[in-house]
């Protein structure tokens, strides 16, 4: 593993933690707690934050991997969006219409998931461009 990946997978890792504390935390916050009979409560979801932790250090990492094998020799803002939306695709939005499929989710609760973290990953997306976009010689 270079430099350069160990840099892109920190700063995305808390990148990632940082948007969905503000996604799940604070945008989407007053809808979990109407449905709190169905999530665990604050005190004990506490106990499960290592569990959260490695799954965005995970998530983090699999991005950057992915995103650095596949980088082409073009501009690193259509890749970001490119990859973000291919990404969102693949994990947000699937995954959040089976939560609603198997879970008594209010419909609108899932179309803000779907959004915003679809909007997140996106963000994403381009953040791991960015990090990877070819230095100027100057």
């Amino acid at each position: 593993m270079s430099k350069k990946f160990i840099v892109a997978w920190v700063i995305t890792f808390v990148a990632w933690m940082f948007g969905s504390f503000v996604v799940h935390g604070l945008l989407l916050g007053a809808d979990y707690a109407r449905l709190s009979n169905l999530y665990r409560g604050e005190v004990d979801s506490q106990s499960y934050l290592p569990v959260m932790l490695l799954a965005h250090v995970l998530m983090a990492g699999a991005l950057v991997a992915i995103y650095a094998r596949g980088i082409e020799a073009k501009p690193w803002l259509g890749q970001g969006l490119r990859y973000g939306v291919t990404v969102a695709l693949l994990t947000v939005v699937p995954g959040y219409m089976i939560y609603y499929a198997v879970q008594p989710l209010p419909g609108s609760l899932v179309i803000k998931q779907i959004v915003f973290d679809g909007c997140l990953l996106v963000l994403l997306g381009l953040l791991v461009a960015f990090l990877h976009r070819p230095r100027s010689s100057s």
